[in-house]
């Protein structure tokens, strides 16, 4: 119920549970006027009402509805599901690996390759030569070249005899044609040149990494000579 103060009109709420029906004494928070306030009136009892005899009314039977646990329904991935995610992870990661050091161990074996062959690749193709070279790297791009090359005096008939001996040998990793002939320059120690002549090696073919040695004399070589310099003669 709804009480206002008479003096300053202050509207307050209070239980009507609170008044006696003879009503009580009640004072004002706000001015501190006090009123005797009658209780309120009790609400009116509403009368019986009769109700006509009606045809049986039948209720339909409720309906059953199966019960579902809340905890079944509730979405939640299983354990095994919820491990699934890291281990791909870490399989991923794996591959990735596996394909950095595929890759690493590809790149290492053509480098290996193109050094360990290089007379091949550069008897296919003799450009790559002055690449090799660049690298530091020594390649005959024929395949064919001498080893071992050496000379020494003799003497004959008290005569100077000039002895050259070398080897011939085949780079490549197939068999190749040898030049028709060998060429000894002799050179004074201005590498001028002052004599020179050739000799025809003993095979025409030489098989992968055969070796085909060669021995040449001249008899009085000149006194000036001091080195002897060995070539293919150009055909």
């Amino acid at each position: 119920m709804i009480l206002t103060c008479p003096s300053c009109s202050t509207r307050y709420t209070v239980d009507e549970a609170k008044f006696p029906p003879a009503g009580r004494t009640v004072r004002c928070a706000k001015c501190g006027h006090s009123w005797h306030q009658s209780a309120p009136a009790p609400e009116p009892v509403p009368e019986p009402v009769a109700i006509e005899p009606t045809a049986d009314i039948v209720a339909p039977p409720e309906e059953s509805v199966p019960f579902t646990p809340a905890s079944t329904t509730r979405a939640y991935a299983p354990p095994a599901q919820m491990r699934d995610e890291p281990r791909g992870q870490t399989l991923q990661m794996v591959a990735v690996a596996a394909g950095w050091i595929g890759l690493i161990a590809v790149v290492l074996l053509i480098g290996w390759s193109a050094v360990r062959y290089r007379q091949d690749i550069a008897a296919i193709w003799p450009q790559t030569a002055s690449v090799y070279s660049g690298m530091g790297l020594k390649v005959n791009a024929g395949g064919i070249d001498f080893r071992n090359v050496d000379k020494k005096y003799e003497r004959e008939d008290g005569q100077p005899v000039l002895v050259v001996t070398g080897q011939i040998v085949n780079l490549a990793s197939r068999e190749l044609p040898v030049p028709q002939s060998v060429r000894i320059t002799l050179t004074d120690a201005d590498n001028r040149e002052l004599y020179h002549w050739s000799v025809k090696p003993a095979a025409p073919t030489l098989k992968a990494g055969g070796v085909l040695p060669f021995r040449t004399r001249l008899s009085s070589p000149p006194a000036a000579a001091r080195f002897a310099v060995v070539s293919f003669a150009k055909d």
